[in-house]
């Protein structure tokens, strides 16, 4: 019994890293280019309304994070013990939580506003 215990307890911690394969390099690669070509083309023809052709290229810029991260940065509950998506999802929750507080701030402060005369001539 010459088993080394260090050895033994060293292996515990190492980390598995997802190996991709060249096919999804491609799949990512393909996903990635339609994913821009389409907020591109839709911008250039112009099918839709201002607002409505910004919300589509938003919709599209968020599936094009997701590609990214599974395809090319290789986030899956699985990668890292699961420690890269749980620091993903934190992230995400405190990106949310101050943009929601400060659009928040914002529209109470304007709501709440001394109303101002458009009228220089009635300034005090």
């Amino acid at each position: 019994m010459s088993a080394d215990p260090h050895h033994a307890a060293d292996a515990h911690h190492e980390i598995e890293m997802p190996h991709a394969s060249m096919r999804d390099y491609a799949i990512g690669f393909i996903l990635s280019v339609i994913l821009t070509a389409i907020p591109f083309w839709l911008v250039m023809e112009r099918p839709f309304s201002a607002g409505a052709t910004a919300a589509i290229i938003m919709g599209f810029a968020a599936v094009q994070i997701v590609v990214h991260m599974v395809y090319f940065l290789h986030m899956t509950p699985k990668a890292e013990g699961g420690w890269s998506m749980t620091s993903l999802i934190f992230t995400i929750i405190v990106v949310v939580i101050m943009l929601a507080g400060s659009l928040w701030v914002m529209h109470h402060l304007n709501t709440n506003m001394m109303p101002m005369p458009h009228d220089p001539s009635q300034l005090p």
